[in-house]
Protein backbone atom coordinates (compact mmCIF):
# COMPACT_ATOMS: atom_id res chain seq x y z
CA UNK A 1 0.00 0.00 0.00
CA UNK A 2 1.15 3.76 -0.47
CA UNK A 3 -0.38 5.75 2.48
CA UNK A 4 0.00 9.21 2.96
CA UNK A 5 -0.77 12.32 5.31
CA UNK A 6 -2.40 15.28 3.95
CA UNK A 7 -4.94 18.34 4.53
CA UNK A 8 -7.92 19.64 2.42
CA UNK A 9 -10.02 22.50 3.46
CA UNK A 10 -8.32 22.80 6.68
CA UNK A 11 -9.08 19.09 7.95
CA UNK A 12 -5.80 16.90 8.28
CA UNK A 13 -6.48 13.50 7.57
CA UNK A 14 -4.40 10.17 5.90
CA UNK A 15 -5.64 8.09 3.40
CA UNK A 16 -4.50 5.29 0.80
CA UNK A 17 -3.06 6.12 -2.70
CA UNK A 18 -5.18 3.80 -5.25
CA UNK A 19 -5.78 4.08 -8.93
CA UNK A 20 -7.90 7.04 -9.76
CA UNK A 21 -7.42 9.07 -6.53
CA UNK A 22 -7.39 8.32 -2.56
CA UNK A 23 -9.37 6.44 -0.19
CA UNK A 24 -9.57 8.81 3.00
CA UNK A 25 -9.11 6.63 5.48
CA UNK A 26 -9.07 9.37 8.19
CA UNK A 27 -12.87 10.26 7.13
CA UNK A 28 -13.97 6.67 7.28
CA UNK A 29 -12.26 5.84 10.34
CA UNK A 30 -13.48 9.03 12.20
CA UNK A 31 -13.04 8.41 16.31
CA UNK A 32 -11.24 5.15 15.90
CA UNK A 33 -7.96 6.28 14.63
CA UNK A 34 -7.03 10.14 14.55
CA UNK A 35 -4.10 9.75 12.79
CA UNK A 36 -2.01 7.55 10.81
CA UNK A 37 0.75 7.18 13.76
CA UNK A 38 -2.12 5.87 15.49
CA UNK A 39 -3.32 3.34 12.80
CA UNK A 40 0.29 1.99 12.86
CA UNK A 41 0.31 1.95 16.73
CA UNK A 42 -2.85 -0.02 16.90
CA UNK A 43 -1.41 -2.30 14.52
CA UNK A 44 -4.54 -2.07 11.96
CA UNK A 45 -2.78 -1.69 8.51
CA UNK A 46 -5.58 -4.57 7.73
CA UNK A 47 -7.90 -2.38 8.21
CA UNK A 48 -6.53 -0.12 5.41
CA UNK A 49 -5.86 -2.73 3.04
CA UNK A 50 -9.43 -3.28 3.52
CA UNK A 51 -9.97 0.07 2.41
CA UNK A 52 -7.69 -0.05 -0.47
CA UNK A 53 -10.36 -2.16 -2.38
CA UNK A 54 -12.59 0.50 -1.95
CA UNK A 55 -13.64 3.18 -4.10
CA UNK A 56 -11.37 6.89 -3.96
CA UNK A 57 -13.26 9.41 -2.03
CA UNK A 58 -10.41 12.03 -3.63
CA UNK A 59 -8.94 12.39 -7.04
CA UNK A 60 -7.66 16.35 -6.60
CA UNK A 61 -7.66 19.28 -4.18
CA UNK A 62 -5.63 17.89 -1.18
CA UNK A 63 -2.11 19.42 0.36
CA UNK A 64 0.59 16.38 1.33
CA UNK A 65 2.06 16.25 4.88
CA UNK A 66 5.00 14.72 6.16
CA UNK A 67 4.10 11.22 5.87
CA UNK A 68 3.89 10.89 9.59
CA UNK A 69 3.36 14.78 10.26
CA UNK A 70 3.81 13.79 14.57
CA UNK A 71 6.54 11.72 14.76
CA UNK A 72 7.79 11.27 18.18
CA UNK A 73 11.29 10.44 17.54
CA UNK A 74 13.08 11.04 14.32
CA UNK A 75 17.08 10.13 14.50
CA UNK A 76 18.90 10.70 11.44
CA UNK A 77 22.38 9.12 10.72
CA UNK A 78 25.44 10.74 9.32
CA UNK A 79 28.43 9.58 7.25
CA UNK A 80 26.45 6.47 6.18
CA UNK A 81 26.94 5.48 2.77
CA UNK A 82 30.18 4.41 2.02
CA UNK A 83 30.50 6.73 -1.14
CA UNK A 84 30.00 10.06 1.19
CA UNK A 85 32.35 8.73 3.76
CA UNK A 86 34.94 8.33 0.72
CA UNK A 87 34.37 12.06 -0.35
CA UNK A 88 34.66 13.71 2.90
CA UNK A 89 37.55 11.97 3.73
CA UNK A 90 36.86 9.88 6.59
CA UNK A 91 37.43 6.42 7.54
CA UNK A 92 34.25 4.43 8.32
CA UNK A 93 32.27 4.97 11.51
CA UNK A 94 32.60 2.21 14.15
CA UNK A 95 29.03 2.61 15.25
CA UNK A 96 26.31 5.09 13.72
CA UNK A 97 26.44 8.58 13.77
CA UNK A 98 23.33 9.86 15.03
CA UNK A 99 21.60 13.18 15.65
CA UNK A 100 17.74 14.25 15.61
CA UNK A 101 15.60 16.60 13.94
CA UNK A 102 11.96 17.86 14.67
CA UNK A 103 8.88 16.95 13.32
CA UNK A 104 8.16 20.85 11.70
CA UNK A 105 11.61 20.94 10.22
CA UNK A 106 10.11 18.74 7.49
CA UNK A 107 7.14 19.34 5.19
CA UNK A 108 5.02 16.74 2.41
CA UNK A 109 5.29 15.97 -1.27
CA UNK A 110 5.06 18.98 -3.42
CA UNK A 111 5.44 21.39 -0.58
CA UNK A 112 7.87 23.99 -0.50
CA UNK A 113 11.12 23.77 0.84
CA UNK A 114 12.43 26.93 3.14
CA UNK A 115 15.60 28.03 2.87
CA UNK A 116 16.32 30.68 5.83
CA UNK A 117 17.00 34.00 5.63
CA UNK A 118 20.66 33.60 7.56
CA UNK A 119 21.65 31.40 4.94
CA UNK A 120 22.31 30.36 1.65
CA UNK A 121 23.83 27.15 2.05
CA UNK A 122 20.91 25.10 1.88
CA UNK A 123 21.96 21.28 0.55
CA UNK A 124 20.46 18.38 -0.17
CA UNK A 125 20.47 14.71 0.80
CA UNK A 126 18.51 12.42 -0.65
CA UNK A 127 17.65 9.58 1.76
CA UNK A 128 15.29 6.48 2.67
CA UNK A 129 13.87 7.27 5.85
CA UNK A 130 12.54 3.89 7.73
CA UNK A 131 8.79 4.41 9.36
CA UNK A 132 8.68 2.10 12.72
CA UNK A 133 5.32 0.05 12.65
CA UNK A 134 6.05 -2.30 16.07
CA UNK A 135 7.46 -0.40 18.98
CA UNK A 136 10.55 -2.14 20.65
CA UNK A 137 13.42 -2.25 22.54
CA UNK A 138 16.70 -4.02 22.67
CA UNK A 139 15.64 -5.44 18.74
CA UNK A 140 17.97 -8.06 17.65
CA UNK A 141 19.11 -7.35 14.12
CA UNK A 142 17.49 -10.66 13.34
CA UNK A 143 14.49 -9.34 13.87
CA UNK A 144 14.58 -5.63 12.85
CA UNK A 145 12.92 -5.38 9.77
CA UNK A 146 9.44 -6.69 11.37
CA UNK A 147 9.65 -3.47 13.18
CA UNK A 148 9.40 -2.12 9.76
CA UNK A 149 6.05 -0.58 8.93
CA UNK A 150 7.32 0.91 5.62
CA UNK A 151 9.62 3.38 3.88
CA UNK A 152 9.64 6.66 2.01
CA UNK A 153 11.63 9.27 0.93
CA UNK A 154 13.77 11.98 2.65
CA UNK A 155 15.01 15.18 1.74
CA UNK A 156 17.01 16.09 4.51
CA UNK A 157 17.83 19.70 3.78
CA UNK A 158 20.98 20.58 5.89
CA UNK A 159 21.78 24.73 6.81
CA UNK A 160 25.81 23.66 6.08
CA UNK A 161 26.92 26.75 7.67
CA UNK A 162 25.06 26.09 10.74
CA UNK A 163 25.86 22.57 10.42
CA UNK A 164 29.80 23.00 11.23
CA UNK A 165 29.32 25.98 13.80
CA UNK A 166 30.22 23.77 16.68
CA UNK A 167 30.53 19.57 16.64
CA UNK A 168 26.74 19.36 17.59
CA UNK A 169 24.86 19.21 14.02
CA UNK A 170 21.39 20.53 15.77
CA UNK A 171 21.34 23.55 14.62
CA UNK A 172 21.63 23.38 11.16
CA UNK A 173 19.84 20.32 10.83
CA UNK A 174 16.23 21.86 12.06
CA UNK A 175 15.84 24.89 10.73
CA UNK A 176 11.91 25.18 10.01
CA UNK A 177 10.90 23.41 7.00
CA UNK A 178 13.86 22.84 5.68
CA UNK A 179 13.41 18.98 4.60
CA UNK A 180 10.56 16.93 3.30
CA UNK A 181 9.10 13.08 3.48
CA UNK A 182 6.80 11.65 1.13
CA UNK A 183 5.55 11.26 -1.46
CA UNK A 184 4.12 8.11 0.70
CA UNK A 185 5.22 5.60 3.31
CA UNK A 186 5.52 2.56 1.26
CA UNK A 187 4.38 -0.59 3.63
CA UNK A 188 6.86 -3.27 3.87
CA UNK A 189 5.28 -6.21 2.36
CA UNK A 190 5.43 -4.13 -1.41
CA UNK A 191 9.34 -4.52 -0.84
CA UNK A 192 10.77 -6.42 2.30
CA UNK A 193 13.98 -5.68 1.76
CA UNK A 194 15.40 -2.32 1.24
CA UNK A 195 18.79 -3.42 -0.34
CA UNK A 196 16.79 -3.44 -3.28
CA UNK A 197 15.87 0.11 -3.35
CA UNK A 198 18.09 2.64 -5.96
CA UNK A 199 18.38 6.14 -5.36
CA UNK A 200 18.79 9.40 -6.93
CA UNK A 201 18.80 12.93 -6.40
CA UNK A 202 17.97 15.84 -9.17
CA UNK A 203 17.99 19.61 -8.96
CA UNK A 204 15.93 20.61 -11.95
CA UNK A 205 16.51 17.45 -13.31
CA UNK A 206 20.22 16.95 -13.13
CA UNK A 207 21.09 14.50 -11.43
CA UNK A 208 23.38 14.76 -8.04
CA UNK A 209 23.04 12.29 -6.62
CA UNK A 210 22.79 8.63 -7.63
CA UNK A 211 23.53 5.05 -5.58
CA UNK A 212 22.04 1.65 -4.60
CA UNK A 213 20.62 1.76 -1.18
CA UNK A 214 23.08 -1.48 -0.92
CA UNK A 215 25.80 1.13 -0.39
CA UNK A 216 24.96 1.57 3.33
CA UNK A 217 27.71 1.54 5.86
CA UNK A 218 24.89 0.65 8.73
CA UNK A 219 22.23 -1.10 6.64
CA UNK A 220 18.53 -0.59 8.30
CA UNK A 221 18.29 -3.53 10.84
CA UNK A 222 21.46 -2.30 12.09
CA UNK A 223 20.18 1.01 12.72
CA UNK A 224 17.14 -0.24 14.85
CA UNK A 225 19.12 -2.38 16.76
CA UNK A 226 21.08 -0.12 17.65
CA UNK A 227 18.61 2.60 17.64
CA UNK A 228 16.65 0.09 20.43
CA UNK A 229 19.47 -0.49 22.17
CA UNK A 230 19.20 3.36 24.27
CA UNK A 231 15.83 4.68 23.14
CA UNK A 232 12.53 2.55 23.04
CA UNK A 233 11.25 2.52 19.72
CA UNK A 234 7.24 3.46 19.10
CA UNK A 235 5.54 2.89 15.96
CA UNK A 236 5.55 6.13 14.29
CA UNK A 237 8.84 7.06 14.90
CA UNK A 238 11.21 7.65 11.77
CA UNK A 239 14.52 6.41 11.40
CA UNK A 240 16.48 8.64 7.97
CA UNK A 241 18.83 5.59 7.09
CA UNK A 242 21.98 8.67 5.41
CA UNK A 243 22.53 10.35 2.24
CA UNK A 244 25.01 9.03 -0.34
CA UNK A 245 27.90 10.76 -1.81
CA UNK A 246 27.74 13.62 -4.51
CA UNK A 247 26.21 16.06 -1.44
CA UNK A 248 26.60 19.89 -2.86
CA UNK A 249 28.78 20.98 0.01
CA UNK A 250 32.12 18.98 -1.37
CA UNK A 251 31.00 20.07 -5.18
CA UNK A 252 33.81 22.74 -6.56
CA UNK A 253 31.93 25.28 -6.95
CA UNK A 254 29.46 23.88 -4.34
CA UNK A 255 26.00 23.08 -5.55
CA UNK A 256 23.05 24.75 -2.88
CA UNK A 257 19.27 24.36 -3.13
CA UNK A 258 17.66 27.96 -4.35
CA UNK A 259 14.59 29.79 -4.67
CA UNK A 260 12.96 28.20 -7.79
CA UNK A 261 14.67 24.91 -7.57
CA UNK A 262 13.10 21.83 -8.20
CA UNK A 263 14.43 19.23 -6.87
CA UNK A 264 13.50 15.27 -6.71
CA UNK A 265 14.81 12.63 -4.74
CA UNK A 266 13.42 9.32 -6.73
CA UNK A 267 13.92 5.63 -4.83
CA UNK A 268 13.23 3.31 -7.71
CA UNK A 269 10.51 0.76 -6.38
CA UNK A 270 9.26 3.31 -3.92
CA UNK A 271 8.44 6.64 -5.17
CA UNK A 272 9.87 10.12 -6.48
CA UNK A 273 9.67 12.90 -3.14
CA UNK A 274 9.62 16.52 -5.18
CA UNK A 275 9.48 20.17 -4.11
CA UNK A 276 10.27 23.40 -4.86
CA UNK A 277 12.55 25.78 -2.83
CA UNK A 278 11.40 29.09 -1.45
CA UNK A 279 13.13 31.98 0.28
CA UNK A 280 11.83 32.63 4.19
CA UNK A 281 10.67 35.97 3.26
CA UNK A 282 8.46 34.50 0.88
CA UNK A 283 6.90 31.56 2.95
Amino acid sequence: MRLISFERERRHSYGIVVDGGIVDAGQRLAGRYPDLKAVLAAGALDELRALAQTDPDLTAGIDHLPVVPNAGKILCVGINYLSHIKETGREPPQYPVLFTRFADTFVGHEQAIVRPMVSTQLDYEGELAVVIGKAGRHIPRERALEHVAGYTCCNEGSVRDFQYHTIQFTAGKNFYRSGSLGPWLLTADEQPDPTRFHLQTRINGTVLQDAPVSDLCFDVAELIAYCSIWAPLAAGDIIVTGTPGGVGRVRKPPIWMKPGDSVEIEIRGLGTLRNSIVDETDA
